[in-house]
């Protein structure tokens, strides 16, 4: 994942005009400008979802493995693309465990803000590729939606 310009977690991507281009090829053109190393094809389209909202837009979104070497490249060139200060502060590896304390890694890190449909479309293929077990990946989104305990006694202090 990246870190947005705006502080908003989101996917690599961008606008393709359908008429000039493929879906395949609009994307790698626009990873080609952050990421230069990498390649997505048909084969690696996950799903497609609708934003709702004034500018109503449709998020496609792809996934691909990748080796260790493969990832290790590409965090290297999105540091040398043209976007990086500007639109994309930096990429974000996402925690796939959960710490003994039930919050830290994946529970916190899907506290965080996310564009659009990021959020979902993480967890979905979080889900669809079998990366983070069922139960587990249950437990985290359910870790993010109880209300912090230290921060309510907290606040009921401060009145």
């Amino acid at each position: 994942m990246q870190m947005r310009f705006d502080g908003l977690l989101g996917f690599p991507g961008g606008f393709v005009d359908r008429r000039y281009w493929s879906l395949e090829d609009g994307l790698n053109r626009v990873l080609g400008l952050g990421l230069g190393c990498v390649r997505l094809t048909e084969a690696d389209y996950l799903c497609s979802h609708l934003t709702e909202g004034p500018h109503r837009v449709v998020a496609h979104f792809y996934a691909r493995q990748l080796t260790l070497e493969e990832l290790h490249t590409i965090e290297i060139s999105a540091v040398h693309s043209r976007d990086h200060g500007m639109e994309v502060m930096g990429m974000v590896r996402v925690p796939l465990y959960t710490q003994k304390d039930r919050m830290g890694g994946l529970p916190n890190f899907l506290a965080n803000s996310f564009v659009g449909t990021a959020k979902f479309q993480l967890l979905f293929a979080l889900k669809i590729l079998n990366m983070v077990p069922e139960e587990k990946l249950a437990e985290a989104v359910a870790a993010t939606q109880k209300p912090k305990k230290a921060a309510i006694d907290h606040a009921g202090g401060a009145a």
